[in-house]
């Protein structure tokens, strides 16, 4: 899993470099400082989701294929961002009793998406499927094991997971009480 998230950086360093774009460019497209942008690139952080999907974005690059030469240089199949790793964003406004945490964002003009609430019950059973798109999960309430071919994963109330739907998936609840997560799918414009 580390070599995917390390693989993240040195993939949109790849990709900035050959469209000649300075990191200030991408820092200023993306709403993020230069310094983030360099720490990524080096692999001395890993970006949120949303900070990662606007970097793609000030790439001008679709999601899928940026994913997808992730994948291919790393092996990895998924990306897991545990609810303590995302960030509270800072409000110019002050106001009493509201936090702001990015979980996900995406401009809708690279990408088609849908979205769906999905609630698994405790010992559901169902085969691994196979979707065209890349999947992000955002767990609502309990827990749940993702098996993507032969790996698992336990995603937990307030973590995601994103992945390529290509690859046979399924969740198994092995708990006692429902789990419920926002699941939105991205189909890229080139399907």
């Amino acid at each position: 899993m580390n070599d995917f998230l390390i693989g993240i950086g040195k993939r949109i360093k790849i990709i900035r470099k050959e469209q000649k774009k300075t990191i200030s460019e991408i820092a200023n497209t993306a709403n993020v400082s230069n310094g983030l942008i360099s720490r990524i690139e080096n692999g001395r952080t890993i970006p949120s989701l949303p900070v990662l999907l606007e970097l793609i974005q000030a790439l001008e690059i679709d999601a899928s294929y940026f994913f997808e030469g992730v994948e291919q240089k790393t092996g990895a199949t998924y990306i897991h961002i545990k609810n303590a790793d995302q960030e509270i964003l800072e409000k110019e406004v002050s106001a009493k009793g509201f936090t702001y945490k990015h979980i996900f964002n995406k401009s809708l003009n690279v990408v088609g998406f849908e979205a769906v609430i999905l609630t698994v019950e405790p010992n559901s059973k169902r085969e691994k499927v196979i979707t065209d798109a890349w999947e992000f999960k955002y767990v609502l309430s309990g827990s749940c094991t993702y098996i993507i071919n032969d790996e698992e994963v336990t995603i937990n109330e307030g973590d995601s997971l994103y992945f390529n739907g290509r690859n046979p998936h399924v969740p198994e609840n092995r708990s006692s009480s429902n789990c419920t997560m926002l699941v939105l799918y991205f189909f890229s414009s080139n399907d």
